[in-house]
This record gives C-alpha cells, structure tokens and sequence, in this order.
C-alpha cells in the first residue's frame, strides 16, 4: 500500500491540449493508489486526490471530425489526459495516439474512437470519460468542462466575430474577446465540487484562449476557484503563441483571464521562468514571430499574484515545461500555503 500522509492534498488541475497532460505527468508521480505495492516515486503520496477540468472545444482534426459525426463532444484532449495518467503510459500512449492513415479511419486517433465508442455505449460523454478512467486505471479523476454542446467564438481587434476554435486560431486578426455559443453553459457538477474540497488548483500551461480562456467562459467554475480555500496557481506559459498571446507579458496573459472570469482574483501565485533557452531554440521560435514571455513580476503582483521564478523549461525537439520541477514547485507552495486541516 502506497504511503499516504495524513495531511494528503487534493489537487485540480485546469486546462487543455498539451500543457495540461504535461502537468499531469508531473502531478500523478505524487498520488496514492489503492492497493499499489509501493510509495511513490518522490516518497510519500503527497496528493490523496488528483482531477483534471479539461476544455471540450476543438472542432478540428480527428476530434472535429467524430464530433461532427456523432454529435458527440471532442475527444481529443481528453485522450491525451487519460494516457498522461494511466499506469502504463509508454504503451498506452503508442496505442491511443496511433493514427490510421489510410481508409476511411485516416487521420483518426484510436483513442478518439475508443471514446467516441464508450460515449455512444454510455449515452453521456462524463460518464465515458469516467469509464475510460476506470478501464485504463488512471492515476486521476478526468471531467469535461462542460457537457453542453459549445463552440468557441471571438470578437478580433477590428471588430469582426470569427466562428470556431479552428478558425479563431487561424485568424490573422487578434483576439479582444473569448466567448461560448451558446453562452450558458453548466459545469459537470463534480467539478464544481472537486474544486471546493481542492487544497491545490492550478490553471495552465496551454494556450491562452483556446484552453485555459474556454473554461472559464462555463457557468461558475471561475466563482468556484475565487471563493476555493486552495493554493491557486497559475503556470505560465515559456513562449508567446501566434494568434493568441504575441507580445504579451506575464502580467497581461493574467489579466485577460481575468477579464474573462469576470474581474475575479483567481489566483494566488504564478509561475514564470526566467531560465535562459538556448539560441537555437529562440531563433526556432523566432520565426513564427514567438518570444519568449517576459517576466514583469512588479506588474504580476501588482494583479495581487505572488511571483515564483524559476528555471521550469525543458528543451527537446519543441519547448516544454519541465513537469516535474513545476509539479514539485506547485506542492510545496501548497503544502507551505495550506490554511486547515481537513476533517
């Protein structure tokens, strides 16, 4: 049986497409599952409880594709969250990110179709989500944002509304303002819930708009994270990204989300590198107009945020954080911030 504190924390993790699995990867090392044989990798298991908010608006590709088909919300970055927690990552990753190509199958994932299946058995995208949960044994609880019917839609700088995250990210334009179609739409409860019980919640890595932004646009998740007694983090991210945050501070990537969260205070610290990168890398960037993210930390406290500096870069083929510094970096400020104890 794993090592569990009496103190264990509870976590939520927030965002979408890549920088929310690399997140993941991170924090699961540090979760205690029932009837493992031993502790975890970093010692004790310092969180009792790990759950992923995951953005459910992409509208291209294989996700694109089945949620046009099928009617059926996107699976896409769902999938790569249940192989980022999974017990046996390496094969199950080569398995769900396998593409067919060629056929009718071609461009699909088969993790998108293994979801496409179980939602179809299940009638409920939540409730097949928790099943491949379950069947994958995922170190982690993964909820859709949203179970409604949503598309993304913005308002650019020259007044235009582009229609769909596809399009939005493509535009040239950019972008003022992030909004859903139709604009209500409800949480699955138990996010609600998971980030009220959360000693830890964090928003980001990812893209500005397209995950971290689209969460917050749904019913009461941002009045749930300003009023939560956790340790809220933001992670920001190492490169400015085209068409969603050229030339945007760290300062500025936290007041639009708080823009779009309806003014509230959403977090309590943030986490910015200040590691140099590597002239490859930056020139690599460079020429699609990205730079790295410029830490005005006077600014960041200023918006009431306490900034952490550090070195959180990994550097391979593309930039990535360094999943388990920042996983580490997270658990502490947690650990040092947590205001009660549990009953």
């Amino acid at each position: 049986m794993r090592s569990v504190p009496p103190t264990a924390l509870r976590a939520v993790a927030i965002g979408g497409g890549t920088g929310l699995s690399t997140l993941l990867r991170g924090l699961k090392r540090y979760v205690a599952v029932s009837g493992a044989t031993s502790g975890c990798a970093d010692g004790p298991c310092l969180l009792a409880d790990l759950a992923a908010i995951v953005t459910v608006t992409d509208d291209g590709g294989s996700s694109g594709r089945l949620r046009e088909d099928f009617n059926m919300l996107p699976p896409g970055d769902v999938r790569n969250c249940l192989v980022a927690l999974s017990e046996d990552e390496h094969l199950l990753s080569r398995l769900f990110q396998y593409r067919f190509g060629q056929g009718e199958l071609q461009g699909h994932s088969l993790g998108n179709l293994f979801l496409a299946a179980l939602d179809d058995l299940c009638g409920d995208f939540a409730q097949a989500v928790q099943h491949s949960s379950q069947i994958l044994a995922t170190r982690g609880r993964i909820y859709p944002a949203t179970t409604d019917n949503v598309s993304l839609a913005a308002l650019m700088d020259d007044g235009s509304h582009v229609h769909g995250e596809t399009s939005i990210t493509a535009s040239k334009q950019r972008i003022h303002e992030l909004y859903l179609e139709p604009a209500e739409a409800h949480p699955v409860p138990e996010t609600l819930e998971a980030i009220r019980q959360a000693d830890l919640i964090s928003v980001g890595p990812g893209s500005l708009y397209t995950s971290l932004v689209t969460n917050l646009l749904v019913r009461g998740i941002p009045e749930a994270i300003a009023t939560a007694k956790a340790t809220r983090i933001y992670v920001c991210n190492l490169m400015t990204q085209a068409n969603e945050s050229l030339g945007l501070t760290a300062s500025q990537h936290i007041q639009k989300i708080m823009d779009h969260a309806g003014g509230h205070r959403l977090f309590d610290y943030a986490l910015i590198n200040t590691a140099p990168m590597s002239a490859a890398s930056l020139a690599q960037y460079a020429r699609e107009g990205q730079a790295p993210i410029v830490a005005d930390l006077d600014a960041v406290r200023e918006l009431g945020v306490e900034p952490v500096t550090g070195s959180f870069v990994y550097e391979g083929a593309v930039l990535r954080h360094d999943y388990d510094r920042v996983a580490e970096t997270m658990l502490q400020l947690a650990v040092k911030g947590r205001p009660y104890d549990r009953a």
